[in-house]
């Protein structure tokens, strides 16, 4: 009995027990004779033989407690060994089968050499090691860094410091996005992808930044100097037919080396100031220089005008002249008295004072021209005073008009020639 048996140590009679056995007794795991028994029995019905009995009707003349030995034969044998061979070809065959997802192609090699291409779904080929496969991602995008490894401190010096055209070193950290367009390219071509668009992406940007110059890399030329870099790696990686896509370059930094940052800020602060200054100066030209060749402009029309009105005045004057030489030279006395009275019209016409004869002996009433004049040229000069209705002015007294003098000497000798 084995030790494991929950009913080793119990206290009864065990012949009992084993009489009880073929009644179903479930109350504890079978004992391992019995295990042993039934796996010979069930081996022997498999080949065909006869399970052994624990009486005399086995066969055998002996002892009939033990289990019989189960009896092979060769036809038996072949008929075990061909279903395990059939087994084994039908798991081996169904390890052909593969799944290839919508954004994945799969490479199938016979023998280490392509054989083709496979589109999306479940496909099949020959099982190793005749053919094998392999799967490769076409949408998945995939990132080298250049010039720094995760983070931009973690700097890579020997890829990132790099020459330019006026002869100043730069430090430049970038990153290059590309995708798979052709998997027998991708597999065949390369021997370490990740490490050639490294190598080809370094390459491309140093031939940039060696034809351009510092200010130019630094500052306005970034968005232009990437796209650059990704035409020219994607020329170098078809003329090796890699089959990989650039599809993004991006800058991430650009800087001069940490040795000189301190004085590169310095000259970046002094080129500022000098931009500011000269910005100030042509803002003050363009204040200044629009001004003076206005007010230049205008000083040289102005001389034009005068120069026309003069030549004008002076061209007329000379054909007057001549018209009026013209008729005096047909009437001399005549003219001369019509020169003579036109000029004392014009000017007497400006003169406020007005002269009589006393000596003549007219009863002249004299008027107050002067104020009369006087009170024309104020109504001119305030014009929004015509509207109004203007009312004559009231007759002063004779006891209110100041005394003139002079009308005092002219009443004077009115009364003499009156006489």
């Amino acid at each position: 009995m084995s030790l494991n048996d929950p009913r080793w140590g119990n206290q009864g009679n065990d012949g009992d027990r084993r009489g009880d056995r073929g009644r179903g007794d479930n109350q504890g795991p079978p004992d391992l004779e019995d295990v042993w028994r039934d796996f010979n029995q069930r081996l022997a019905g498999i080949f065909g033989g006869k399970g052994g009995g624990r009486g005399g009707d086995g066969g055998g003349s002996g002892s009939g407690s033990g289990p019989q030995m189960p009896q092979f034969s060769m036809k038996q044998f072949g008929g075990g060994i061909g279903a395990l061979l059939l087994l084994l070809l039908v798991v081996w065959l169904a390890s052909g089968f593969y799944t290839v997802d919508a954004n994945q192609r799969g490479v199938v090699l016979r023998f280490g050499h392509y054989v083709e291409t496979t589109e999306p779904g479940l496909r099949w080929r020959l099982p190793a090691p005749i053919e094998s496969h392999e799967i490769v991602d076409l949408s998945g995008v995939r990132t080298v860094e250049v010039g720094y490894r995760g983070t931009e401190r973690n700097k890579v010096l020997r890829e990132a410091l790099m020459l330019t055209d006026d002869e100043n070193i730069i430090n430049i950290q970038f990153a290059v996005q590309y995708i798979l367009k052709s998997p027998e390219d991708y597999l065949f071509n390369n021997r370490l992808p990740e490490e050639s668009v490294i190598q080809i992406a370094e390459s491309a940007m140093r031939e940039i930044v060696g034809k351009n110059r510092m200010d130019f890399v630094l500052y306005e030329g970034r968005e232009e100097m990437a796209t650059t870099a990704q035409a020219l790696m994607q020329a170098i990686l078809d003329r090796y037919e890699t089959g990989i896509l650039v599809s993004r370059v991006t800058m991430q930094n650009a800087q001069p080396p940490e040795q000189v940052q301190a004085a590169f800020d310095d000259a970046v602060k002094a080129g500022q100031d000098r931009e500011r200054q000269r910005n100030e100066g042509e803002a003050y030209a363009n204040d200044v220089i629009p001004r003076a060749r206005g007010a230049a402009a205008r000083i040289i029309e102005e001389a034009n005008g005068y120069q026309a009105r003069v030549v004008a005045r002076a061209e007329g004057e000379a054909a007057r002249f001549e018209q009026v030489y013209a008729e005096f030279r047909r009437a001399p006395e005549v003219t001369r008295e019509r020169m003579y009275l036109e000029t004392m019209q014009q000017v007497l016409t400006n003169s406020s004072k007005v002269m009589l004869d006393a000596q003549s002996g007219g009863n002249l009433l004299l008027m107050p021209l002067d104020r009369l004049l006087q009170g024309a040229t104020n109504a001119e000069a305030a014009p929004d005073r015509a509207s109004q209705p203007m009312l004559p002015p009231a007759p002063q007294r004779q006891s209110d008009r100041p005394i003139d003098l002079r009308d005092r000497d002219l009443m004077r000798g009115r009364d003499l020639g009156g006489r």
